[in-house]
Parts: structure tokens; sequence; C-alpha cells
């Protein structure tokens, strides 16, 4: 089944979205959550370490994202979740299960460099 064609938008809406390369430094579980979450830090170099709560569990385990590069929207007012201050949102795309494969990048690229 196809997914309708979604509304355009103009370059200038896209740009305007902040994404920006992070590497997990810290994930733990987040006891408080009703769907089992973690809660990532995420270091952006030059614009610091945020926070992240992330529907991640099924595929992975807390020591296989520590150290991983990832993609996040860092432009977003942040949302409080099962606890977590969460000041990104950080990117992925869903498996035939539903399940959050994670986004990144295809090797290291410098922390905090924006997507283009």
């Amino acid at each position: 089944m196809l997914d309708h064609a979604p509304p355009e938008v103009s370059v200038e809406t896209f740009f305007q979205v902040d994404i920006r390369v992070g590497k997990v430094v810290a994930a733990t579980l987040n006891p408080k959550a009703r769907k089992p979450s973690y809660r990532l830090d995420i270091d952006f170099g030059s614009l610091g370490t945020r926070t992240s709560s992330a529907q991640l569990t099924t595929l992975y385990a807390p020591d296989d994202l520590i150290g991983r590069q990832v993609l996040a929207v860092v432009n977003f007012p942040p949302r409080r979740v099962a606890g977590v201050d969460s000041q990104v949102l950080v990117l992925g795309v869903a498996d035939q299960n539903g399940d959050v494969i994670l986004l990144s990048t295809e090797r290291e690229a410098p922390l905090g460099t924006r997507v283009h």
C-alpha cells in the first residue's frame, strides 16, 4: 500500500528545521515511561549535551547506543516526556514491525554539524 503524497513545503520551511549530528554519551532505561524508553544524553559538540526520550528498546540495548552518532532536530521546544526534559528529537524510521531504526551518518562526522 502506497502512502498518499504529503503536501508540498518550501525549501525555506525545511531549512527552519535544524537537524544536527550528535553522539550518544549515555543511555538509561526510563522507569517512568508507559512505553519502554531510554533517556539519552547526546553530545552536539559546540551546542553542548542535550537529553532526549526515545522509544528504542526493542532494537537497541543501552550499550549499543553509547558512542553511536545520531541525527536529531535541535530547535523544537523541549517537551516533558515521562519525567525527562526531552530537548531534542532523535530521528529514525519504522521497520516492518513498527520498531524504530535510528538514522545516522554514513561515516563519522564532526559533532554538531548541521544536515543540509
